[in-house]
C-alpha cells in the first residue's frame, strides 16, 4: 500500500516540476532561479517516490508504475494550466485527457 501513496506523491510531484518548467520559461533573473529550483527539487522528489515505488518489497510493476505516474502528471499538468494559467478547456482537450487516463 505503500508503494501505492508514493507513487501517488510522485505523480502530483511529476505535474509540480511540469509547472514549474513552464514558469521557468516565462521569468527572468532572480524569479528566474527559484522556479529553476523549485523544478530541481520537484523532478528529484517525483523521480525519488516513483524509484521507491517500484523497487522495493511487495513493489508495483514498472510498467503499471510508470503509466500510473505519467497519468496522474498529465492530469494534474492540464489542472494546473486551466486553474493557474488560464488555459482553455476545450472539448478535444478533455477528450484525448481522458482517453490517456482510461
Amino acid at each position: 500500500m505503500i508503494n501505492w501513496i508514493f507513487l501517488i506523491i510522485g505523480g502530483l510531484f511529476e505535474a509540480a516540476f511540469a509547472f514549474s518548467l513552464e514558469r521557468l520559461s516565462e521569468s527572468s533573473g532572480r524569479t528566474a532561479w527559484l522556479w529553476f529550483l523549485s523544478f530541481l527539487a520537484s523532478v528529484s522528489i517525483s523521480m525519488f517516490l516513483l524509484y521507491k515505488a517500484i523497487s522495493s518489497e511487495n513493489a508495483i510493476p514498472v510498467g503499471t508504475g510508470y503509466a500510473v505516474w505519467g497519468g496522474i502528471g498529465a492530469v494534474f499538468t492540464v489542472l494546473a494550466g486551466i486553474i493557474f494559467l488560464g488555459e482553455s478547456i476545450a472539448f478535444w482537450r478533455i477528450f484525448f485527457l481522458s482517453t490517456l487516463v482510461l
